[in-house]
């Protein structure tokens, strides 16, 4: 009788543990140490992410609580680590902290919600196969969405990092932090915060193994305990609840539920486009398969447990993966550990959490922006791509002065005008025969023909209705300017992978043009599918399959057996 595992293997239904089998019983080692060493270095970082959600600090160790462990089992991924992330955080507060005060039970009801919609998106997603949507999110645009996100997440806790509570605009308000009222009023607060900025971004410079964070974290609660530090004015983040999260359906009033979709699909589009991104990467750098499609149900089902279990948004994090990865883990083994890990401190540490200054926490949440300021990135855009650049420091700008949700909508409009552009203009060619040398690349300015009276023609890109006009105005100027007169033109599709219905229309256009100046249309190098829409649309029966050729070189014999040719 077969097992379980083996059916479901070979039915494809349910692909479960895809991120763990097959074990490796060598590398469980690695994976336990690795496990622990994310919850080390990623609980900090997860109560940060809290901060910046406006959510009480607590709900970040849910992030890596049931929705990790959901993902290890349901994704397909061996090596993307998901919990909460820091743009997704952003995007959060910025729509909810006009519908709610942060932190209340409302506020976490809301951000409950959210995730609860952003779960239906993704499992939509899944149904209908919709991963390819990450791709429409280019990387430059993402680098400029993630560095406004890190300029205003920094700006808005330098207020924390010096004792002032977060009130306005952050970029007002820093002038004010300065002034030596605020200096001497919160001394302690300010060396402490100085202190704990020097030990993390020293320490990573010096050793980046080692959880410099939680050192500071521990060291910090410590000396709260210690010297009391509430009694010299430092102010603690208070009372953090211990214990397994709440399981309950967030309670939102109905109408308030339609203003919380569009927070979600911004949610979720940087979700599909920052985790699909990861788990290529690693795929890639590891000769490992992964299902994008497969990691929206993992996807999915951990953010309808955050949302069902008080917390906010999970989304799959680069920096988190590469802490695993750095500590040498090998599966989602290492991720169903640092769940484990953080049940255990739920269940038993969260009191001491308390001492935590929150001037701490403001720093921690500091470093954090500062790491997502991408300059080295920005920097190559500017010498690379300025075009790219400029679109980046467009979508920063607006994450800046504007919003995160502002942002985002730019980052997803640019990164389809992107994608137009190059495909409006792709790379064409004129195609020349060379002896010894194969097929030559000659621009389409070079008038250059295949044989006298013969020109090959390659459109570089798929043909759809916005570069249609250009394709057909491009060929007929070829027409005018050749010498000798053409008597056929070839089009060579090896780039065509999808006609639209405008494509399709233009080339029984151009067949007709052609047609009035005695120029025969053939066409080289179809696949199959454009073959197929091409039959559907009757232009093969205009052109007659006769004007169908499998490689250029079989137009160039049948130009030259031509019978006035011969």
């Amino acid at each position: 009788m077969e097992q379980p595992e083996e059916i479901i293997k070979k039915t494809g239904k349910f692909p479960l543990f895809q991120g763990i089998r097959p074990v490796n019983q060598s590398e469980l080692p690695l994976d336990i140490i690795a496990g622990i060493t994310l919850a080390a270095l990623a609980i900090p970082e997860v109560m940060g992410y809290a901060k910046i959600a406006g959510m009480p600090v607590v709900t970040g160790l849910y992030t890596m609580l049931i929705p990790l462990a959901l993902f290890a089992v349901f994704g397909s991924s061996r090596h993307i680590v998901v919990g909460a992330d820091s743009a997704t955080a952003a995007i959060l507060a910025a729509a909810l902290v006009t519908m709610a005060l942060p932190e209340s039970s409302h506020y976490v009801a809301l951000a409950g919600m959210v995730a609860l919609i952003a779960a239906g998106f993704l499992l939509l997603a899944r149904i209908f196969r919709l991963g390819f949507i990450a791709d429409f999110l280019s990387r430059s645009v993402l680098i400029g969405f993630l560095t406004g996100v890190g300029i205003q997440v920094a700006l808005g806790q330098v207020p924390g990092m010096f004792g002032v509570a977060k009130e306005g605009y952050p970029i007002l308000q820093i002038a004010y932090v300065f002034t030596p009222d605020v200096i001497l009023k919160n001394t302690v607060t300010i060396v402490l915060s100085i202190l704990v900025l020097s030990i993390i971004v020293a320490g990573s410079r010096f050793k980046k193994t080692i959880p410099w964070t939680s050192l500071a974290v521990i060291g910090t609660i410590i000396a709260s305990w210690a010297l009391n530090f509430t009694a010299i004015g430092v102010t603690t983040i208070g009372t953090v609840p211990g214990g397994i999260p709440p399981i309950a359906f967030p309670a939102v009033s109905l109408d308030q539920i339609p203003n919380l979709f569009y927070v979600a699909a911004a949610c979720f589009i940087v979700i599909l486009a920052q985790s699909a991104a990861t788990s290529r990467a690693y795929a890639v750098r590891y000769g490992e398969k992964f299902d994008e499609n497969v990691d929206l149900v993992g996807l999915g089902l951990s953010n309808l447990a955050a949302g069902m279990s008080g917390t906010f948004v999970i989304n799959g994090s680069p920096t988190k993966t590469e802490m695993v990865d750095s500590a040498g883990g090998k599966s989602q083994i290492a991720q169903i550990v640092t769940a484990g890990v953080v049940f255990i401190v739920l269940l038993f540490i969260t009191g001491p959490l308390s001492y935590l200054p929150a001037a701490v926490l403001a720093t921690i949440v500091f470093t954090i922006g500062i790491h997502l300021i991408d300059l080295t990135g920005m920097k190559n855009l500017l010498y690379r791509r300025p075009v790219e650049f400029a679109v980046a420091l467009a979508t920063a700008l607006t994450v800046i002065f504007i919003s995160v949700g502002w942002g985002i909508a730019l980052a997803i409009v640019l990164s389809v005008i992107a994608h137009l552009r190059h495909s409006y203009r792709p790379l064409n060619f004129l195609l020349v025969e060379s002896p010894g040398r194969g097929w030559m690349l000659n621009p389409v300015e070079s008038g250059n023909q295949a044989a006298p009276g013969l020109a090959v023609y390659q459109f570089g890109a798929n043909l759809y209705y916005a570069n249609e006009a250009r394709f057909t105005s491009e060929i007929l100027e070829i027409v005018k300017n050749a010498s000798p007169r053409l008597r056929w033109l070839c089009l060579s599709a090896t780039s065509i992978q999808d006609i639209d219905f405008s494509g399709s229309e233009a080339l029984k256009h151009l067949y007709w043009e052609l047609k009035k100046r005695d120029i025969e249309l053939v066409i080289s190098s179809v696949e199959d599918p454009v073959m197929r829409q091409l039959e559907r649309d009757k232009f093969i029966d205009l052109i007659g399959k006769e004007h169908i050729f499998e490689f250029t070189k079989d137009v160039i014999l049948a130009y030259q057996n031509l019978p006035e040719r011969s």
